[in-house]
């Protein structure tokens, strides 16, 4: 069993911040040329392709317990339900919206790690979660009263992945990122593929197949390739900190996401929302400069500060 290192979970989790909003930008740029089924089926058929050759050339094994299996079966189950709701808010929600909203699911890995896990979680994760969550509050705007019920999935999605990550540590430890995410993407190409064949276009339009639109090709193939190593990130992250150190960090995807909304999509931030931004970064760069030093501190490095964060906080 490997020994925690927040330090490099945290540096692994910004790279998934990093990457994460543009998967959901390029998830927005196919709008509603393909139906979610496919975009999903793609999403983890391409994760497939992509880690199951580098299964078998460095010799990984497929096998798991039935015990992780089962719990492999029902985090895949989770990511699908996931990414289709963050693809349906996408489409109707500027993307920074519908990042934001979610934005409560730092909070949630909080307490679910610590009733779940047992995770300690000591005053200052919780400070800073709760600054990045007021910061959260001044970028959402009253999203319902503008776009209706789609300003709702994404607190479904923040439910959801809340729970994917608490599944996704409690299995870190026991199997390799990169078989835990081939074995992923097998299952749900088995879970999805057969929906597609089945569906037929006029009962339910998001679950049918409708082939490749002009120009979503290339599109499919960047979401999924960078959908599958984002996640290759987070899990990592979890394999070395656990979710009460990792969360704050999260609130660093939301200025990834203002900068693609801009860029992609023109969509500006109010002064509100800037303020919101500043707030959310000031709360991630806190907790991750106080890891840092902390981790120093243990290794010798320097002398512990006074007052410093014990390494359960």
């Amino acid at each position: 069993m490997k020994k925690d290192n927040p330090l490099l979970g945290m540096t692994l989790m910004l790279g998934f911040c990093i990457l994460a909003p543009l998967a959901d930008a390029i998830a927005k740029l196919l709008g509603d040329r393909v139906p979610i089924a496919q975009l999903v089926f793609f999403r983890f058929a391409i994760q497939l392709a992509v880690l199951a050759p580098l299964m078998f050339a460095t010799g990984r094994t497929w096998q798991m317990t039935r015990a992780v299996c089962a719990l492999a079966a029902l985090r895949t189950v989770m990511h699908i339900v996931g990414i289709a709701m963050m693809v349906t808010a996408v489409r109707h929600l500027p993307l920074a919206d519908a990042v934001a909203i979610a934005f409560i699911m730092p909070f949630l890995i909080l307490i679910l790690g610590k009733l779940l896990l047992n995770e300690e979680v000591g005053l200052r994760r919780l400070g800073a979660c709760a600054v990045g969550f007021a910061g959260t509050l001044m970028v959402v705007q009253p999203a319902f009263q503008t776009f209706g019920w789609p300003a709702l999935l994404p607190l479904g999605v923040a439910v959801n992945f809340s729970l994917f990550m608490i599944a996704t540590r409690r299995m870190a430890r026991d199997i390799d990122a990169i078989s835990l995410q081939a074995v992923s993407g097998l299952m749900a190409v088995v879970i999805v593929g057969p929906v597609l064949l089945v569906m037929p276009a006029g009962v339910a339009a998001e679950l049918a197949w409708v082939g490749f639109p002009e120009g979503t090709t290339g599109l499919l193939l960047g979401m999924g390739v960078i959908g599958t190593f984002a996640h290759l990130l987070m899990t990592w992250s979890l394999r070395y900190a656990p979710g009460a150190t990792l969360a704050p960090m999260q609130y660093l995807e939301l200025p990834f996401a203002m900068v693609l909304g801009f860029v992609l999509f023109n969509e500006l931030p109010n002064p509100l929302a800037t303020v919101g931004i500043c707030v959310i970064m000031a709360a991630g760069l806190f907790i991750f400069i106080r890891e840092r030093a902390t981790q120093r501190a243990l290794r010798g490095d320097l002398a512990p500060e006074p007052g410093a964060i014990p390494a359960a906080e």
